[in-house]
């Protein structure tokens, strides 16, 4: 590919990444930036315990 075409297409794919705008899930960003501060304190939900009756009868 020449020097023009590829230049060409680098300013394709910067114009289409400068002019793009996702759907922003402002909630989600909420939860990540309250967990950072410490206001969350298991920003993960409930971890379930670990258990020692691992049945691994199932698996031989």
């Amino acid at each position: 590919m020449g020097r023009g075409r590829q230049k060409a297409k680098q300013t394709k794919v910067a114009r289409r990444l400068k002019y793009f705008s996702p759907e922003t899930d402002y909630e989600a960003l909420e939860r990540e930036l309250a967990a950072q501060r410490g206001e969350i304190d298991n920003p993960y939900g409930e971890i379930p315990p670990a258990t020692d009756e691992d049945d691994w009868t199932d698996y031989r």
